[in-house]
């Protein structure tokens, strides 16, 4: 069954609108390449997520935790503060706490490489 902007599966309700527009179209692919529905959907959601990522269409609301390189070690930073409000040893430790932060605010995490770029935008 072909999904379209009106009608799509419940579990890309919370998708940004660009974002579930292309899952849309992904899943539809992925179902005339004779998927089975539930891994279709799936894959697409999660291909639409980094497409999104990759664009920087996620929108922010300001209050999104970074994970930023910090004196040797890596923090998280609240968008907006001047401060790092944990450090930690590992880039993996601090994402595992600002992905635990970010969704109690929900809000997304913004993932930086040692150079202070922008790796990758994730919604927990």
């Amino acid at each position: 069954m072909p999904w379209s902007r009106d009608d799509y599966p419940n579990s890309m309700k919370n998708l940004e609108d660009s974002t579930r527009n292309k899952a849309i179209e992904i899943a539809n692919a992925l179902l005339e390449d004779d998927y089975n529905e539930s891994r279709a959907i799936a894959i697409a959601i999660s291909q639409a997520k980094e497409w999104a990522s990759k664009r920087s269409i996620i929108k922010t609301d300001g209050n999104d935790q970074h994970v930023v390189p910090h004196n040797e070690k890596w923090g998280i930073l609240r968008e907006g503060n001047q401060r790092v409000s944990h450090i930690y040893k590992t880039k993996e430790k601090a994402l595992e706490k600002a992905k635990e932060l970010a969704k109690n605010e929900n809000v997304k995490v913004v993932v930086h490489r040692k150079d202070g770029t922008i790796q990758e935008n994730l919604i927990p």
